[in-house]
């Protein structure tokens, strides 16, 4: 079955098999680009427990990565964090505070640094991702038309400093790996030129290993997860895979009404 505890360790094992080494983001330099690297990310949007199991899991294969944090209770659990952190991974702040703040751009960039003073006593953020909030007509990255993030502090934002035509974006948003369904923001930003997923359609974890193992696949390759998806537990299994089957119709609707609000 795919979206297992045992697939996750599973595909991060073929990848330390065809010789990848793992960074995390803020580990990830522009001369890094012509490597065979994995850069490990995670969106930790809810149920921050099997975060924790998914970074066990990493520690076990000697691979760290970046956890991406949101700031509402469904995310932000204090012991949790210190965990992963102990674990040897990177704590991220998974921000969203221009949907939080309906679109009020002075408003967004206070509780921006309010909330990344709340990390302060836990860990020592340096690198931080938009949420997707797709039930809002903001997209938090604009916030950054009128403000830097640099200024905070933050030294990478994946979205605007990495170079996603020479790293292959691979995320499990929706529960399938080609990015197009029930994803409304989670992707790459415009550019002029295509990014490098466009060569490429995964649809299940096995395709993503089966690709490595031929070596069909990019050197360089920023893997995205969502650990709430991922389980050994039968009943949350069938349980995350119905209500996702039900979510993603739903996302695409929202993700052709953004698509139309950005062209008008």
């Amino acid at each position: 079955m795919d979206f297992t505890f045992k697939t996750y360790r599973q595909l991060h094992s073929t990848f330390l098999e065809k010789g990848y080494r793992y960074v995390t983001v803020d580990q990830f330099t522009a001369d890094m680009y012509n490597e065979k690297i994995v850069v490990l990310r995670h969106d930790v949007d809810r149920i921050p427990a099997s975060s924790y199991q998914t970074a066990l899991i990493e520690h076990e294969l000697g691979i760290a990565g970046t956890y991406y944090f949101r700031i509402v209770k469904e995310s932000f659990h204090i012991p949790i964090i210190k965990g992963i952190a102990a674990l040897g991974h990177e704590i991220g702040y998974h921000y969203e505070d221009l949907a939080l703040s309906n679109g009020d751009t002075e408003k967004a960039i206070k509780t921006f640094e309010q909330h990344l003073r709340m990390f302060e006593n836990l860990y020592q953020v340096t690198t931080a991702v938009m949420h997707g909030s797709p039930l809002s007509k903001h997209d938090n990255r604009l916030m950054w038309q009128k403000y830097s993030y640099k200024s905070f502090g933050i030294t990478k934002e994946p979205y605007f400093d990495i170079d996603f035509t020479r790293l292959l974006y691979l995320t499990d948003t929706g529960r399938v790996w080609t990015g197009k369904t029930g994803n409304v923001r989670d992707r790459e930003m415009k550019s002029a030129k295509e990014p490098l997923s466009s060569k490429y359609n995964f649809t299940t974890t096995f395709d993503v290993m089966n690709a490595i193992k031929r070596n069909e696949i990019a050197n360089c390759i920023m893997l995205n997860f969502h650990p709430e998806r991922w389980t050994d537990n039968t009943f949350n299994w069938y349980k995350i895979y119905l209500i996702q089957k039900i979510k993603n119709p739903v996302k695409k609707m929202l993700q052709i009404r953004a698509r139309r609000m950005l062209n008008d």
